[in-house]
Parts: structure tokens; C-alpha cells; sequence
């Protein structure tokens, strides 16, 4: 809630997404580690999507460099990401895995990912990216009906719409491999989940936050997975598979 006891969005241009509550700390971090190695495209891309209307919406780059560690100590070759925006992380991905490696990204909006595409082809790394558009269950049912797809993946990150975090887990569960990772994103949700309930926030947040307090039960009992939760960014998942 802001001082003046306005209730406000939990993500909003005007904020931050992290969980950090110094912002130097926050900024000595990003200006230590994450700026200077950042690549040059990825620093492209992530300029260009902060001027969007719609660019708090993008990964930040702290959780792009930690997706990129993610993806080259898992050896990552075949990844599939849920929720595109301008391709922040399709980006940071397609740069990690190898030169024959292949991310299916997944958004309902061209629009948007079209911001950003030139920036790829800049990379050099758009061959990596097989983009298609449209809503992600339907997608992700047809990738299960294609003989040979079950458990051919190595990485899947999930940024899109929170009510359908449980149905993209079990089809993930199928597509991913036994020791593959699933990363889910925003799910500490700018600390709503760890707030009493009658703290006064906006409606839309609330009912988000009640998602992904169910999201979280869910995995936490999960026994098909090992899990743990980052608070880096607006917080995420990962898990495992183990089964």
C-alpha cells in the first residue's frame, strides 16, 4: 500500500520487481554482476521492452542471468518457455543452449513478440526459436500427441497466466524429462503470498495471490518433483522431475 494508503497494483512501471527492499543493495548487484556481463543484445532488448507500456511485464535481467546458469549447468539442448512477452528470455535462452539446441516459445500475442524478434535475428540465434502463437494448454496437447515428444525436453520456464500454473505443470511433467527442470515465475508474487489476508490490496492481486498460494501447496506436496523456491526477482520455482 503506498504512503498516502492508496492501494496499488503489485507490479506497475513504477516499481521494481524484486523482492529486495533496499534498492541500493538491489542496484549493487545488478551494477556488480549482472550489468557487465549482460550481453549486448539481451541489453538491446531489455531497453527496448522497458519503453513498452506493457515492459514491467518482462523478466528482469538478475533472473535472466540466473536462467542462463540454469540452462548451461543442466546442459540444457531442448527447452520450451509459456508466456513470451517481447522474448526477454526466449533471448537469454536461445543464447545458453547450443547451436542445434531449439526453444518452443509459446505466447498469445505476435504483437508483442515481434518487439523484440529483430533483436534475435540481430543475435544470430533465431533459428533456435520456434514461436507459436495462441493459448499455450491446446499447444502443449498437441506437442504431447506428437509420437516421440514425451519427456524429449530439458527445460521449461513458465511466465504466463497464473490460474493455469497446475494445467502447464502436468503437461510439463510429460514433455520434460526425468531430471529435466520446470521454472516457474512470480510465484512469491511481490510477497502477497506471505501477507495476512486482510492486507489492502488491489483486487486483481488478490485473486492472484490466492492462485498462487494454491500453486504453491500443490508443488511443495508434489512428490514427482524436487523443489525449491528462489527469492530472486518477483520469486521462482523449480523443479526437478524425478519421475
Amino acid at each position: 500500500m503506498a504512503s498516502d494508503g492508496e492501494v496499488k497494483d503489485i507490479h506497475r512501471p513504477d516499481s521494481t520487481k524484486t523482492l529486495l527492499k533496499n534498492e541500493a543493495l538491489y542496484e549493487y548487484i545488478l551494477n556488480m554482476v549482472v550489468y557487465p556481463r549482460e550481453h549486448e543484445c539481451l541489453r538491446e532488448l531489455r531497453l527496448l521492452t522497458e519503453k513498452h507500456a506493457e515492459g514491467f511485464m518482462s523478466s528482469p535481467p538478475d533472473e535472466a542471468q540466473l536462467l542462463t546458469m540454469l540452462l548451461k549447468l543442466t546442459g540444457a539442448r531442448n527447452t520450451i518457455e509459456v508466456g513470451v512477452f517481447t522474448g526477454c528470455s526466449v533471448l537469454a535462452t536461445a543464447l545458453a543452449i547450443p547451436d542445434d539446441g531449439k526453444v518452443v516459445a509459446i505466447d498469445v500475442s505476435r504483437e508483442y513478440f515481434d518487439v523484440g524478434l529483430p533483436v534475435i535475428q540481430k543475435a544470430g540465434v533465431a533459428h533456435k526459436v520456434d514461436f507459436r502463437e495462441g493459448p499455450a494448454q491446446p499447444i502443449l496437447n498437441d506437442m504431447l500427441a506428437d509420437e516421440g515428444r514425451e519427456g524429449k525436453y530439458d527445460f521449461a520456464f513458465v511466465d504466463a497466466d497464473k490460474e493455469n500454473y497446475g494445467n502447464y505443470h502436468e503437461q510439463l511433467l510429460r514433455l520434460v524429462r526425468v531430471g529435466g527442470v520446470l521454472a516457474y515465475d512470480n510465484t512469491l508474487w511481490g510477497g502477497t503470498v506471505a501477507m495476512p489476508d486482510d492486507t489492502p490490496i488491489t483486487d486483481d492481486d488478490r485473486e492472484i495471490r490466492d492462485v498462487i498460494r494454491e500453486f504453491n501447496a500443490n508443488i511443495a506436496a508434489d512428490q514427482r518433483v524436487e523443489v525449491v523456491q528462489i527469492p530472486i526477482a518477483d520469486g521462482i520455482t523449480l523443479c526437478r522431475r524425478i519421475v
